[in-house]
């Protein structure tokens, strides 16, 4: 089942992004889950789909929501729709 961003949040760091989500992505106990690459997030489905998109340095999955970090100079505006379909395409 898809994912979907219910809400884009601001962050202290300008570079980063709370994204809210419409469901759990799984991870009710344990620590967030924490990606700087995608060879990092190799054995997290969801953290290697969104770590593939160009312009994304980061990424923090929590129980409801994500955290991404963007490359320097990257767009939010050209980042956005990239997360929403991968998120939209994710299991």
């Amino acid at each position: 089942m898809p994912y979907r961003v219910t809400r884009y949040q601001q962050t202290p760091n300008p570079d980063a992004l709370k994204c809210e989500l419409d469901r759990s992505t799984g991870r009710h106990k344990g620590p967030p889950r924490s990606f700087r690459s995608a060879e990092q997030a190799a054995g997290d489905p969801l953290g290697r789909a969104i770590m593939q998109i160009p312009g994304i340095a980061g990424v923090l999955i929590h129980e409801d929501w994500l955290t991404i970090t963007r490359a320097p100079n990257t767009p939010w505006e050209s980042l956005k729709p990239h997360l929403e379909r991968t998120l939209g395409s994710a299991t």
